[in-house]
């Protein structure tokens, strides 16, 4: 007699992690297509505004242009989620980015640098839609395995980032053989890529995971577990501020409820905030650094490839690690790596291997600090404020890396790239300490 409530509870269970397989194999595919379509356009984007503005200083707004876009469409993607799910979310992300692209050729068309300023801000859609991906894949995951399916789906970047930059003088060579400007062709080729990736999430991810996770968490439906085997979520009216009419509350208002209710989803924010802007604030300036040094071309390019292998080689087993040590011990571990790789850097003067070697530590914080802190985001949040925590996530990760890129040119053009490596390190010394003491006190 006691088989007959089991089964069904079994079969259930089943079912889900079939679909988690399915929605992982989807958006591992749409990771990858995506990727592709962002760094084709990315790797001409400042080439070309500089040869249409003739301006190197404007040239740079070019990657701040794309930063800032991702940045701006968090939030609507993460509305677009939580009303539609994630499918309507991420199509909304790949359309942006689609239609980035083919603002961009008529901005190169017609040789206007705005334009294609313009038209950047919106491919800055792929980059959000990509970072979105990740926090798909963790609203069915079995409990214990939410950092190594976010962890898998990052890794997926990886093939774009590697194959997407090789693949842009193809695609110019194939854009004047079809008639289109030089320069141009890549960016058909990202529309081409960005339509790809929205076929795959359209056609693909069904059932929706995020609807499928809160059919499951409703008390109703399943009152003793949650998404996967895990316990419910609190109920939204656990959130101050919050109640019936707030439970799917989108705004970033409420989103900013959340996590000051919630103290663990907002050091999570922050520790994912901080490891990108170390990130990022390093690694921008290290070719300017290389290139005052007198390393060639072939030379920088190497550095910034192992670099990027380091932010997502190892992802997999950063996610494996976070899932068993825990999200917190891996945040701090993330911070200690990002110390090294600061000390080696601010140190290194001329000495190119140190360089690398700290280039390759700087991949793996951020791959620390971004995959166990969103997995962190993703399970201290109630399932219905989810999107919008997580879009509010992505909206800061953005900025403070906008910004960090700015204040790293200012340290480095007034100072020196020395001094940038003792900031980044104080910085992420102080994020280590608070995060290690705050989490000590909170039971």
């Amino acid at each position: 007699m006691t088989d007959a409530p089991i089964k069904p509870e079994i079969s259930q269970q089943r079912d889900v992690r079939n679909v988690q397989r399915r929605t992982l194999a989807v958006l591992s595919i749409a990771q990858i297509v995506g990727g592709v379509g962002v760094a084709v356009g990315l790797a001409l984007s400042s080439v070309v505004v500089d040869q249409l503005s003739g301006s190197t200083v404007i040239s740079g707004l070019a990657g701040t242009a794309t930063v800032l876009g991702a940045a701006l469409l968090a939030l609507p993607i993460a509305k677009a989620a939580a009303r539609g799910g994630r499918r309507s979310g991420l199509a909304l992300a790949y359309i942006a980015a689609t239609a980035g692209c083919a603002v961009s050729v008529l901005a190169i068309t017609i040789r206007s640098w705005p334009l294609l300023l313009a038209g950047l801000v919106l491919v800055g859609g792929g980059s959000a839609g990509n970072l979105a991906a990740r926090y798909s894949a963790t609203d069915l995951s079995p409990k214990g395995h939410a950092a190594r399916h976010l962890s898998l789906v990052v890794w997926m970047a990886t093939v774009g980032s590697v194959a997407g930059p090789n693949l842009a003088k193809p695609a110019d060579h194939l854009g004047v053989s079809a008639g289109l400007v030089e320069n141009a062709g890549p960016f058909a080729f990202s529309a081409l890529a960005f339509g790809l990736a929205l076929l795959v999430v359209v056609a693909g991810l069904r059932p929706d995971p995020l609807k499928l996770a809160r059919t499951l968490a409703a008390p109703a439906e399943n009152p003793l577990t949650g998404p996967s085997g895990n316990p419910p979520a609190a109920p939204a009216r656990d959130v101050p501020g919050s109640g019936a009419k707030s439970a799917r509350d989108t705004s970033l208002r409420g989103a900013w409820h959340t996590l000051r209710a919630i103290p663990m989803a907002r050091r999570a924010l922050v520790m994912i905030a901080i490891s990108h802007t170390a990130m990022v604030s390093v690694m921008s300036m290290t070719p300017v650094k290389l290139h005052h040094d007198g390393s060639s071309l072939d030379v920088i390019g190497l550095v910034i490839s192992l670099h990027i292998a380091g932010m997502y080689v190892l992802s997999p087993a950063v996610g494996w690690l976070a899932d068993k040590a825990g999200r917190v011990p891996v945040l701090i571990l993330g911070m200690a790596l990002l110390l090294a790789s600061a000390v080696l850097a601010g140190t290194a003067e001329h000495s190119l291997w140190q360089i690398t070697i700290a280039l390759i530590l700087l991949g793996l914080g951020w791959s620390c600090g971004l995959v166990a802190g969103s997995a962190l985001v993703s399970e201290s949040v109630p399932i219905e404020r989810r999107p919008a925590v997580q879009g509010a996530s992505d909206l800061v990760m953005n900025l403070c890396g906008a910004t960090g890129t700015v204040v790293a040119g200012a340290i480095v053009g007034g100072l020196s790239y020395g001094v940038l490596g003792l900031v980044v390190g104080v910085m992420v010394t102080a994020a280590g300490i608070w995060l290690f003491a705050t989490t000590r006190r909170t039971p």
